[in-house]
């Protein structure tokens, strides 16, 4: 809070005030009257009610620009972006209504982290508890903005920076995945057109967005080749006996009506499936189970049927191989029943006499001790 103050030295009687400018800064200023003191600090204070920060504290025009108008230039900039049609809009919202009214210069760290625990705490749709991951997509987007924001001279430096990382730290660990026979029920659950969506999945490793925009011209010399990925690399996912039959009957059933593979009677394609699947599961007795975890079951199944994890880690179109290592453990049970596979070489089970005892050997061997 401002304050004005009687100063009194050798020099004689001064008056100061005492107040902190919008970024925080203390500020203390000496004059020679009472007057001129009290007329500045009605300045400061209108300045600040008025929010004419530049007139008064030197602040730099270009701060002045609130997160409203930072919003529509990054989404002049950023609204071609594939994602942004989609999650990115919904996520700008959110952020737009919490900062929008803030000029760039008032997002301190602890507005940002504030925001963070507020969304935290905020039930999800259907009142279910927000994700981590949910949370920090939204702290990733505005660290995003408030980054390009310094690039573009708008601010001097992200608030995010004057404090620790406020990305919540996740559990990715999960990994979900059908048995056998799960998937011999959840399949016969499935309707008409939700099984050959599942069934592919389950035999490709398939993301959903790529499952439900994949198009004919994409399945051809016995391949999919996928171009619009999330990690933006093109990859190519070879077509076995199996899907080539669920591709062939779906070609029967739609008769081509729609250049995409997953479409209805009209020829439109599916932009959705998650209701019919979660259903779907729901009567087939299958608990805790995720679209995406199709995905997870795809490279389980491979991996224990003996799938390098490289090889894996290409279909699925994994950046690194880290993702890719969470299935490793399932390769050490299958690298077990490998050497089980030489149980019945020649072995003698009884202690063998291999000739008299001599300086610095053994003559005892025992052939299996375990």
């Amino acid at each position: 809070m401002a304050k004005i103050r009687k100063r009194t030295n050798k020099k004689g009687v001064s008056w100061q005030i005492d107040y902190y400018d919008p970024q925080g800064k203390r500020v203390m200023k000496c004059f020679p009257r009472k007057a001129d003191a009290e007329a500045y600090l009605g300045k400061v204070q209108a300045a600040k009610r008025e929010g004419r920060y530049h007139d008064v504290f030197d602040v730099k025009k270009e701060s002045q620009t609130t997160f409203n108008e930072l919003v529509r230039l990054y989404a002049e900039n950023f609204g071609t972006q594939r994602a942004f049609t989609t999650s990115k809009r919904y996520l700008l919202a959110v952020v737009h209504d919490y900062f929008g009214h803030l000029r760039l210069a008032e997002i301190s760290y602890l507005a940002l982290e504030s925001y963070r625990n507020k969304r935290k705490a905020t039930p999800a749709r259907g009142g279910k508890l927000r994700t981590d991951a949910s949370v920090n997509r939204e702290m990733a987007l505005i660290s995003h903005i408030l980054s390009k924001a310094v690039e573009w001279g708008l601010l001097e430096s992200s608030p995010f920076k004057k404090g620790k990382r406020l990305i919540i730290k996740e559990n990715n660990q999960r990994l979900r995945f059908l048995s056998k026979a799960e998937i011999e029920v959840l399949l016969k659950e499935c309707l008409p057109h939700l099984r050959p969506i599942v069934e592919t999945a389950l035999l490709t490793g398939m993301r959903r967005g790529e499952l439900l925009s994949l198009k004919w011209e994409q399945v051809r010399n016995g391949f999919i080749y996928l171009t619009e990925t999330k990690s933006g690399k093109a990859r190519q996912i070879p077509i076995n006996d199996r899907l080539a039959e669920v591709f062939r009957e779906i070609r029967r059933g739609n008769q081509l009506k729609s250049e995409f593979v997953f479409c209805d009677s009209q020829g439109r394609r599916f932009l959705e499936v998650k209701r019919s699947f979660a259903s779907a599961c729901k009567r087939a007795g299958v608990e805790d189970f995720r679209f995406h975890d199709l995905r997870h079951t795809f490279a389980s199944r491979l991996v224990m049927k003996g799938a390098s994890l490289k090889a894996v880690q290409e279909l699925l179109g994994h950046a690194d191989l880290t993702m890719t290592m969470r299935y490793a453990h399932l390769s050490q049970e299958h690298l077990r029943d490998s050497v089980n596979l030489l149980n019945d070489l020649p072995c003698g089970k009884e202690v063998v006499n291999i000739g008299p005892r001599g300086k610095g050997a053994d003559n005892l061997r025992i052939a299996n001790p375990f």
